[in-house]
């Protein structure tokens, strides 16, 4: 299956929807984003409908599965999409987080704290890792679960 993502006149995405792989193909059997992008136009009768093509196994510039990523990240309802990184955004949950360039997710200005709480460990007897929150108002994280 292939994804696209409608985008509104702002390149916000407004839908995301799957079409069967087979759709997109060529008269040579190669897959065109633009066939893609034809078929939904037609198919919700919107000819002026802005489209882009998107991959569910692509977050941060990295295909899951090995393959090459596309578009950065996979667009979900809500992201923008940015014409100059050819990427998808997800909205900025706070404003102190910065974008990073490469992945195109946003990061917090402090690299979250990886520690576990000691004397427990899991049903398996592994350490059990400490949940942090990040808190905007001093600019930190929350350890949640002490």
């Amino acid at each position: 299956m292939a994804s696209f993502a409608k985008l509104d006149i702002n390149n916000i995405v407004t839908t995301v929807v799957s079409v069967v792989n087979e759709v997109l193909k060529d008269s040579n059997g190669v897959e065109q984003e633009s066939i893609g992008i034809q078929f939904l136009r037609t198919l919700y009768n919107e000819p002026n409908a802005i489209w882009k093509q998107t991959s569910y196994n692509t977050v941060g510039g990295v295909h899951r599965l090995g393959g090459t990523p596309f578009r950065k990240n996979f667009a979900g309802v809500g992201y923008t999409y940015d014409e100059d990184r050819n990427a998808f955004i997800s909205p900025k949950l706070y404003n102190s987080w910065v974008l990073n360039e490469d992945t195109c997710l946003w990061n917090p200005p402090i690299v979250k704290p990886i520690t576990y709480t000691q004397n427990r460990t899991s049903a398996l007897g592994e350490p059990i890792m400490d949940i942090y929150r990040w808190n905007e108002l001093t600019l930190s994280w929350d350890l949640i679960n002490s």
